[in-house]
């Protein structure tokens, strides 16, 4: 199971297009509500979320997924019940990934020191000890995976099936979508 999550102010299009092309790639998915079941995203789009994060299970945790956007970033810090949850999956082995501003979370964690990344123009100075490599569009290093904004949102969903599922199933996805990697 891969959970994302969403706060208030959320990046839409870095959530769902990873929630899209993870679904298309047939890796369970589900949107996790912090402090409510409906989420206001940056540009007002309302969106369901599947559960609240004690519904999380870390047992079943093949990968967590920080977005981006001011508001839900700020939102993720906010919830001393969702940082709690980001350093229990690293601290379990599992798999984190994160795009635009969302990489500050895991950075405010110390999860990105020594790691190359990729994170949101002007968003730099909040990555403490990472690596920051802006030329690419995703990047991998270790148990993390990076997207640089929102324009990056369908690779950064391709990388994370890639990354679980493999690159015949990222292109296959991909293929279907009419979309060059």
């Amino acid at each position: 199971m891969v959970y994302i999550l969403l706060g208030t102010g959320f990046e839409e299009i870095e959530a769902l297009a990873a929630c899209d092309v993870l679904r298309r790639g047939g890796v369970k998915t589900a949107l996790v509500g912090i402090g409510g079941a409906e989420i206001a995203g940056a540009n007002g789009i309302i969106v369901k979320a599947d559960c609240g994060l004690p519904d999380v299970s870390l047992d079943e945790m093949e990968m967590l997924v920080v977005p981006g956007g001011g508001g839900g970033v700020e939102s993720i810090k906010a919830s001393r019940s969702a940082m709690d949850l980001i350093c229990k999956a690293y601290e379990a082995g599992k798999e984190l990934a994160s795009i635009c501003a969302g990489p500050t979370v895991l950075a405010k964690l110390g999860i990105t020191d020594g790691k190359k990344v990729t994170c949101y123009p002007g968003t730099e100075n909040l990555m403490g000890g990472a690596v920051i490599c802006q030329q690419e569009s995703t990047i991998r290093d270790g148990r993390l995976t990076t997207g640089r904004g929102p324009g990056s949102g369908i690779d950064f969903g391709l990388r994370l099936l890639e990354v679980l599922r493999g690159k015949q199933a990222a292109d296959s996805v991909a293929g279907g979508m009419y979309y060059r990697r």
